[in-house]
């Protein structure tokens, strides 16, 4: 392992300072931890007051000991973890992990306290995993280390585990040993004060025996950082996250629909989605979804067929499936003639295969061997519910044999019994095929595997130079700042558009009725007249938009009637005159937006527009800046995609030109820290073009030291 984390996570000798001869204390467990999975290293006990713990020479401190030391993992009050620190700096030690508590989780003095721990080891070189941690773990058979208080190690496999929660640790690695989920390498990390998730990412990114990570996140310290490694990493190995605080709300929603729409953990979604990262709801779909990467081959399509022994488990499955996006196809003449010779007149032959409860370990052979010889079919899924007289054993090794002899094509389980059918789940998970206790899991599984192939097939395109006007647009927001605004009027927000190249509809600003007509002429018949009020958010909602007015005569009318309307139903509202713009006409409404998230920056939305966007809310979002394939995918996935293809012979919206007026939002919103909010409802996308006709920009006060990274294509 050639990463600065190699001394952590491959180390050659480990010093435990603090390690202690009393049973059940943290100091006792993690030197017995080492000695009893048979570390292949060096183990050295450090306790001023012991000769010798679990049978090895303890030293009074570290400089004492007589050979080079890898990893120091310190186990000592929090009081004395500086001093402890200092002695392992001045023997040279490579890495740290702090199990002490008492650290910045603790609020106040212990805030101070990690702030200096981590100036030390960073001036020394050292890396340091914690503090308030429970320890790594490798169980590669070179490494065999347990570094942790966990009592045994896990099956060794090619998953990596990270998680910011020791106690969720000890249970996550008890649940693999129950499951059979190989782990290779286990970090928990604390208070993350140096070594991070993203660290950990990098170093799993190079290593060859690692071949699926999972995360448990309670933040993201850099998200910008994980959107770039992690998106490199999911092109070749699959990352599957449980991130807690669904529930939290994070920075108050703003008025716009942008903000409304885009709390803390919509961001954590846009950027897992970004990444090509699986996010799990609960630990358990975690383990769901690993056992699916365990050493099964990818789906090379979604159609699969799923077998089973009893009927209604085979219709749930099918309607799981259906769910989660798989497809369950008719199968080939020729596979239903080959399968009803080895099953009874009361056998469904079709796909679902319900075999009937009289189904035997050779019948389950001949059904899994027929159905994954079917070339449309490309999975398969085994359902058994124990009836008398089949041992679960017997149909467990009937389905493993029929998946070696089709390598290509992924075979998951089902064992519907108590607990899962322990006896029979352990053969699979030797065999390494995933097996579940209710069919949804399975199902859930499968459209992981397909999103993850889905995802390292996508074509990556390269990064595209758009040409903006930057210095207009900054002239622009630097105006209305100087001015004391907190946001631009409509025609503002429609000239810092079209600075970035974002096609508008025509407009112009008029104070009076006939200024408002001549400005018409200007712009040519029909328009569509504005009030202009820095307190109206909805225009509509006090009468303060007319649109179709064909003539000066109309528009001169109307602007009277407007301004009346206003007054009488927005009576304090300042209005500072009238837009007056070009009606166009044509298209779907769709919304495009900005919202600044605090942690995550700037994020994209796209979704239906006008009307739609409050009532179905359906909408994607991205964390900017974005290239043309996050474009691409922003519009495909919404749920009312189809609506921008064509309905009832209506023409389809142009993708290109949506997916540009998605990447210039993005640069714009990019490049300006002061955007806090922008909402541009609605861009009309039609056949040829897509025209933003209404535009809100918020602003903030000026930020400086962004740090800006290149969006993953």
């Amino acid at each position: 392992m050639n990463s600065s984390l190699a001394r952590i996570l491959a180390p050659r000798s480990v010093a435990v300072i603090g390690a202690s001869r009393t049973p059940h204390t943290i100091g006792y467990e993690i030197v017995a931890a080492l000695v009893r999975n048979g570390f292949t290293g060096a183990v050295y006990p450090v306790n001023p007051n012991a000769h010798a713990i679990h049978s090895l020479p303890a030293y009074p401190d570290i400089g004492s000991v007589p050979e080079p030391v890898d990893l120091a993992v310190v186990v000592v009050p929090k009081q004395s973890v500086d001093e402890v620190v200092a002695g392992c700096a001045e023997k040279q030690v490579g890495g740290l992990v702090i199990i002490s508590s008492g650290f910045r989780e603790i609020g106040g003095e212990g805030v101070e306290r990690e702030r200096r721990l981590l100036e030390f080891v960073r001036a020394q070189g050292i890396r340091m995993v914690g503090p308030n941690c429970m320890g790594v773990l490798n169980g590669h058979p070179d490494v065999s280390m347990n570094a942790t208080f966990a009592p045994h190690l896990p099956p060794f496999g090619r998953a990596a585990f990270v998680s910011q929660s020791g106690a969720l640790g000890l249970s996550v690695l008890d649940y693999a040993r129950e499951y059979g989920i190989g782990i290779g390498q286990f970090v928990s990390v604390g208070n993350k004060a140096d070594v991070s998730s993203n660290d950990l990412l990098a170093a799993w990114e190079e290593d060859p025996d690692i071949g699926v990570i999972l995360m448990y996140v309670e933040n993201f310290g850099n998200p910008r950082r994980f959107l770039e490694i992690a998106s490199r990493i999911t092109r070749v190995k699959p990352i599957i996250v449980v991130k807690s605080g669904r529930s939290k709300a994070g920075a108050q929603a703003a008025k716009s629909h942008t903000g409304a729409l885009a709390a803390s953990d919509v961001a954590v979604d846009a950027l897992l989605a970004q990444a090509g990262v699986l996010r799990a709801g609960t630990v358990e779909e975690l383990f769901d979804l690993a056992m699916a990467f365990s050493g099964q081959p990818y789906p090379r399509s979604r159609r699969t067929a799923v077998l089973t022994n009893v009927g209604g488990p085979g219709i749930l499955a099918a309607d799981a499936m259906e769910t989660y996006g798989m497809e369950v196809p008719e199968l080939a003449p020729a596979t239903i003639a080959n399968l009803q010779q080895y099953f009874p007149e009361e056998a469904s032959v079709r796909n679902p295969l319900d075999m009937i409860a009289s189904a035997t370990p050779s019948g389950y052979r001949a059904a899994l061997s027929g159905l994954l010889a079917d070339p449309g079919i490309d999975s398969a899924v085994a359902i058994f519910v124990p009836p008398l007289g089949v041992r679960q054993e017997d149909v467990t090794e009937a389905i493993a044999r029929v998946a070696v002899e089709h390598p290509t094509k992924p075979v998951l389980a089902v064992l519907m019994g108590h607990e899962g059918l322990p006896q029979g789940r352990a053969a699979l998970a030797e065999a390494k095929i995933p097996a579940y206790i209710f069919p949804e899991a399975a199902a859930r599984a499968l459209n992981a595997m397909c999103r993850v192939r889905e995802w390292q097939e996508r074509p990556r395109t390269p990064p595209e130079s758009l040409g903006v006007d930057r210095t207009a647009a900054a002239r622009i927001i630097a105006h209305a700042l100087d001015a004391g605004q907190n946001r631009l009027n409509e025609l503002e927000a429609l000239e810092l558009l079209g600075a970035y190249g974002i096609p508008i509809a025509p407009a112009r600003l008029a104070v009076t009725p006939e200024a408002a007509a001549a400005a018409a002429e200007g712009l040519g018949f029909p328009v569509v007249l504005k009030v202009m009020a820095p307190e109206i958010v909805h225009k509509t909602d006090v009468g303060g938009v007319i649109v179709g007015l064909a003539t000066a005569t109309a528009v001169r009318a109307g602007a009277e009637s407007l301004l009346a309307e206003v007054a009488k139903r927005a009576p304090t509202a300042a209005i500072t005159g009238l837009l007056v713009q070009k009606q166009v006409t044509g298209g779907i409404e769709t919304i495009v937006g900005s919202s600044r998230d605090p942690a995550f920056g700037p994020l994209i939305m796209f979704g239906l527009g006008g009307i739609f966007v409050e009532v179905l809310r359906d909408v994607v979002f991205r964390v900017a800046p974005i290239g043309r394939t996050d474009a691409r995918d922003m519009i495909r996935t919404i749920r009312g995609a189809g609506m921008l293809d064509g309905v009832r012979g209506a023409a389809a919206a142009n993708h290109t030109a949506l997916e540009n007026v998605l990447m210039r939002l993005s640069q714009l919103a990019f490049d300006f820290a002061e955007i806090q909010e922008i909402d541009l409802n609605p861009v009309l996308a039609r056949p040829a073009d897509s025209v933003a006709i209404d535009a809100r920009v918020i602003l903030s006060p000026r930020l400086e030291g962004r740090t800006r990274v290149s969006s993953p294509q």
